[in-house]
Order: C-alpha cells, then sequence, then structure tokens
C-alpha cells in the first residue's frame, strides 16, 4: 500500500492491507465486543461517527503501521 489509510476506505480494505489493522481496530474495540461489531463494507470515516472515534486519530494509527513496516 503506498497511500495509506484514507477515510474512504472500508473496514474490509484496511483488514486486507495491512495483517497488523486488526489490532488498531482492537484498540478502539471494533470488531472484538458482541455489541457494536462494524461491519467489513463501512468506510473508516463511518466507523469513526457510529462510534465517536475520532478519524484522525484511528488514520494516524492506521498509518503508523505502514511506517512501522517500512522502518522495520
Amino acid at each position: 500500500m503506498t497511500n495509506g489509510f484514507t477515510k474512504e476506505m472500508t473496514v474490509g480494505d484496511a483488514l486486507a492491507a495491512h495483517p497488523h489493522a486488526r489490532w488498531v481496530f482492537a484498540a478502539y474495540h471494533l470488531n472484538g465486543c458482541t455489541n457494536c461489531v462494524s461491519r467489513v463494507d463501512e468506510t473508516l470515516e463511518e466507523v469513526g461517527v457510529a462510534y465517536g472515534i475520532s478519524v484522525d486519530k484511528l488514520l494516524a494509527d492506521l498509518n503508523a503501521l505502514q511506517v512501522a513496516t517500512v522502518s522495520s
């Protein structure tokens, strides 16, 4: 992935883009509790709005995966 994660990207695309994206979602308690499972076809922006999460922070955390991967 060269352009990183964007707010228009779906959860499914984000999960497919980086093997550790699921850990970022888990840190926000997404896809992990029985009452608030986000759908893979929701965009990252929709997830942020629906669950009261800062989209900018979520994107920063996801894009940090790219930096960590390149730095390794």
